[in-house]
């Protein structure tokens, strides 16, 4: 990913997209005060509502991006997916979802994150975006593989064109879990090879979100992936991270737009 600086905003771009108005935003430049400073997303993690909103806006602004198409879910860790013609009226989020795809033109889709995995999606020729919102759970019910799927049947794609970025969350050396997610895993995906790690001294698990959501994704065709390889738990200077900062945080966000 390359690092993009607007004014005291700072965000990162895959770099296989220069023409797709996109970003990952870091925690940076916002006006939220601590402990969410300062580009907080998160409307339900105690911060001001105005500063949340003001966040909004500087994040749609800093892309130039029609903040009254924009569009998002209420995340609850599954993997359904939604199809988005435009924002509903009187409500913030059109659905409960964590997979969101649209072809419609100046639609911004966006979602918020503090350690769970962003996946951006982009067919250029279908003309078609997604996003999905990918902790351990919504990993291990196949989210990205359901909103590229999404994709397929609503709008043709074909998954060999589907491009994927895989964005930065909380990374393989931090993300120690318990027995019931290497189950998990082991049932998703018939393995846990390259996906679960064991310390040499304990044993513990630890998994690799981003290594599954690779396989997720090539299991349904996709093959054109770039990883950020960027861990929220390490670069909290940067990026909110719920379990670093022991829950106290915000939510940064990742917006696009056709």
């Amino acid at each position: 990913m390359q690092q993009v600086t607007k004014g005291e905003l700072v965000y990162y771009a895959f770099k296989m997209w220069p023409e797709l108005r996109h970003g990952i935003f870091t925690r940076k430049g916002g006006q939220s005060a601590a402990p969410w400073a300062s580009l907080n997303m998160g409307g339900n993690v105690g911060d001001d509502p105005a500063a949340v909103r003001r966040n909004h806006e500087l994040m749609y602004a800093a892309l130039n991006l029609n903040e009254a198409r924009a569009c998002t879910v209420w995340q609850v860790h599954s993997a359904d997916t939604i199809i988005a013609d435009g924002p509903v009226e009187g409500r913030r989020w059109l659905g409960l979802a964590d997979g969101l795809v649209t072809d419609r033109a100046d639609t911004p889709l966006t979602m918020r994150f503090a350690d769970c995995t962003p996946l951006l999606f982009y067919d250029a020729v279908q003309g078609v975006i997604g996003i999905a919102h990918a902790g351990w759970r919504g990993t291990v019910l196949g989210v990205g593989a359901n909103t590229a799927l999404t994709m397929i049947e609503s709008y043709g794609c074909q998954a060999s064109n589907i491009q994927v970025g895989i964005g930065p969350s909380i990374g393989p050396q931090r993300y120690q879990v318990g027995e019931e997610v290497v189950a998990a895993v082991q049932q998703r995906f018939g393995t846990t090879d390259g996906l679960i790690y064991r310390d040499a001294a304990d044993g513990t698990a630890y998994l690799d979100l981003w290594a599954a959501n690779r396989l997720d994704l090539e299991r349904v065709g996709v093959e054109q992936i770039e990883v950020a390889g960027m861990c929220t738990a390490t670069l909290t200077d940067e990026f909110f991270s719920h379990r670093a900062e022991k829950g106290r945080t915000g939510r940064f966000g990742a917006v696009l737009s056709l």
